[in-house]
């Protein structure tokens, strides 16, 4: 397997790796069209963040997405990372590990990270697990959002 920053020629995998986990993790059916604008634009401003993919000879097995948030108190970033998907034939083998060591690998590169964050679905204790695993904790805030 190989982990790397994914380039524009798997907008398709990553378009349909967020249909899947938005309607396994949430029952949400994305539009695909306003998805599909949504992945471009990462590609086209790099400000935005950047995705990472993991691949084998079959194909694209997973990926993610990182965006970046600045903090004042650390005079550093935070790398958030966002839809993550592993194809389910696939989980199990360590691919969320490999693309974390990846991300953290890139940040230590930038010099200017401060940590990583995610959100996580408070019925997901397959993803906490995960996450736990490769050294993450609960976070003591709690996020609140509105939406158009």
């Amino acid at each position: 397997m190989k982990v790397r920053v994914a380039q524009i020629a798997d907008i398709d995998s990553l378009v349909d790796f967020n249909q899947k986990m938005a309607l396994e993790t949430e029952g949400k059916y994305l539009d695909s069209d306003v998805l599909r604008s949504g992945v471009k634009a990462v590609f086209h401003d790099e400000s935005k963040g950047l995705y990472v993919v993991t691949e084998d000879d079959g194909g694209i097995l997973g990926g993610l997405m990182v965006t970046f948030e600045w903090s004042d108190w650390r005079n550093k970033w935070f790398w958030w990372i966002q839809s993550v998907y592993i194809v389910p034939e696939a989980r199990g083998r360590g691919i969320y590990r490999q693309m974390y060591e990846f991300v953290k690998a890139k940040a230590k590169e930038n010099g200017n990270v401060s940590g990583f964050r995610l959100y996580v679905e408070r019925d997901n204790l397959s993803a906490q697990g995960v996450y736990e695993r490769v050294g993450m904790a609960a976070s003591h805030y709690l996020m609140y959002e509105e939406n158009d």
